[in-house]
């Protein structure tokens, strides 16, 4: 593992409320993956910014009366509201409108223009005689040239993942008339000439998933098309030419490069080298299924293009979306939940749970189902994890005067679940490096279980022979899981940490200190009271009824 890291997250939209199908796939496994790493000592950050640009904000700008300057600074701050509750933790939030990243587009555009990698062409463009403009992306819906999906943006098809060279059937979005063509000039990157270096380096990183790995691989051999980088629209980050001034970047140009900006800026900021640190890390770039295209052939070949400057990504993991009671999410027929209302109404760490456990690491796509969610934290959560920390904390309180007993010599079943404690760190340590987070959370609860029976079998209330141990080891065993689940469920980690009667963050604490045995005897626990609360019925119901209903 490398001493370095740089996170990042697939950039929100500046264009509405994060809900938690966006959460699942993106920002959460990034975040644990994150405190994971910290724990760990490697120096990482979490780097993310919201993405202002692109034909989507501006339709809804317009919609809304509002410049899209006002718009985009309305929802990234909102959007960081709504992460923060949530208790994603970056460590730094920024924009792609930034002064930086404009900056920093433009001088990448005008050294792939040296290098040869850019060029004029005229083209044919969707033109809307109702609306009086030319069509981009997501002014046009139609048909998907390749797995003929109906209701497809021309930009990218969300049933299959590719970006459509034409749309077929097209319409404006904006009036539904269907447009004619006229000619217009853009600029094109020659991302066919990457084609063997993309396939090079796919073969050469071990990282990532060999699935994703082979169907891009595919998309190489079928044949890369040269790609169109700049729209006629107003809203976006000027062309560096001395071209029509309606003319500017497309949207998914400029923003993965501000994965490298907003670093930069935020490195430099911090009296540290932005662009050697950069070099020296892992790279890891999180994203959902939908854009693997852009994430595994467009951001390695400007990298490339560049003569990596920069460099590639290390890791791309790539999971797959989110239903709600198995069916597609969607905002317009208001069937979807959205982050803050969650909030509103059950813990962070309660939604945090349950999405890494049912979400593997891999492109199957999951389903928030309200019923399994009250199963889960009920007797998952509460019923095996809350209840071994209130039972062997409040026993410890109530029948030692809170302070930990020295153990008597151990039996087997002492020894055995010493073992338990001595060997989860190696256990997890495997499981999180490789990204199986659902796993280790598996793992973990494992491990609760295994004390909740041990506790049980042991029978300390009856005051018997090896009562002591069973006392010793089973505090113990708590201090390991508030450090262990402390990715995961950050807040229920520091008030296990505190209940312990331990001082400071629990995030201050090593990852291998997980197999210590470290409180003696003697040590005093904190206040101790329940850390969850059980999800009534009633209250899911009442979330069921909601969905679909007219706002």
């Amino acid at each position: 593992m490398n001493s370095k890291a740089i996170i990042t997250s697939a950039l929100p939209y500046a264009n509405g409320e994060i809900h938690i199908g966006h959460v699942a796939s993106t920002y959460l496994p990034a975040d644990v993956t994150t405190r994971f790493l910290k724990q760990k000592g490697v120096e990482a950050y979490y780097i993310c910014a919201s993405d202002d640009f692109g034909t989507p904000i501006l339709v809804q700008s317009e919609k809304e009366g509002k410049t899209p300057e006002e718009y985009v600074q309305y929802w990234n701050k909102r959007d960081f509201e709504d992460f923060e509750a949530f208790n994603i933790k970056f460590d730094f939030f920024y924009k792609t409108s930034s002064s930086e990243n404009r900056q920093f587009v433009q001088d990448v555009f005008k050294k792939l223009e040296r290098a040869g990698h850019i060029y004029e062409n005229e083209i044919i463009q969707l033109y809307c005689n109702t609306d009086k403009k030319f069509l981009p992306d997501r002014y046009v819906v139609g048909t998907c040239p390749y797995c003929k999906a109906d209701d497809q943006y021309s930009d990218l098809c969300e049933k299959c993942g590719r970006v459509p060279e034409e749309i077929e059937n097209p319409h404006c979005s904006i009036c539904g008339q269907t447009p004619v063509k006229k000619k217009t000039m853009h600029y094109f990157f020659k991302l066919k000439n990457f084609s063997d270096k993309i396939s090079q380096y796919l073969e050469d990183n071990k990282n990532l998933q060999k699935d994703v790995k082979k169907y891009v691989q595919n998309w190489i051999k079928e044949g890369l098309t040269d790609w169109d980088i700049t729209r006629d629209i107003s809203w976006g980050i000027p062309i560096p030419t001395d071209g029509p001034s309606e003319k500017v970047f497309y949207g998914w140009f400029d923003n993965h490069l501000a994965y490298i900006s907003s670093t930069i800026k935020f490195l430099n900021d911090n009296d540290i080298d932005g662009k050697k640190f950069w070099n020296e890390s892992d790279i890891y770039h999180f994203i959902g299924k939908d854009i693997v295209y852009h994430h595994y052939l467009f951001l390695p070949a400007m990298r490339l293009g560049i003569g990596e400057e920069y460099k590639l990504p290390d890791y791309i993991p790539t999971r797959g979306h989110l239903t709600l009671q198995s069916k597609k999410i969607s905002k317009s027929r208001n069937w979807y939940i959205g982050l803050k209302d969650f909030l509103a109404i059950f813990p962070a760490d309660y939604l945090r749970f349950y999405l890494i456990s049912i979400n593997p690491y891999s492109q199957d796509d999951l389903n928030f189902n309200w019923d399994e969610f009250a199963t889960k934290i009920n007797s998952e959560l509460i019923g095996n994890l809350g209840n071994l920390v209130n039972r062997v904390l409040g026993f410890t309180v109530k029948s030692f005067n809170s302070i930990v007993p020295g153990p008597d010599e151990f039996d087997d079943m002492d020894k055995e679940s010493e073992k338990m404690i001595n060997e989860l760190v190696s256990h997890l340590d495997t499981l999180m490096t490789e990204n199986h987070l659902d796993r280790s959370l598996k793992k973990i609860l494992q491990f609760s279980a295994h004390f909740n029976q041990y506790f049980q079998h042991k029978e300390p209330w009856k005051n018997g022979p090896g009562t002591n141990s069973c006392i010793f080891l089973s505090v113990n065993a708590i201090r390991s899981l508030a450090i262990a689940i402390y990715p995961f469920l950050p807040e229920s980690s520091q008030k296990i940490w505190s209940q312990l009667g331990l001082e400071g963050n629990v995030s201050a604490q090593m990852f291998d200190e997980i197999s210590s045995i470290t409180l003696k005897e003697g040590h005093k626990l904190g206040s101790v009271s329940p850390l969850f609360e059980k999800v009534e019925e009633s209250v899911i119901e009442e979330q069921k009824s909601k969905l679909g209903a007219s706002s």
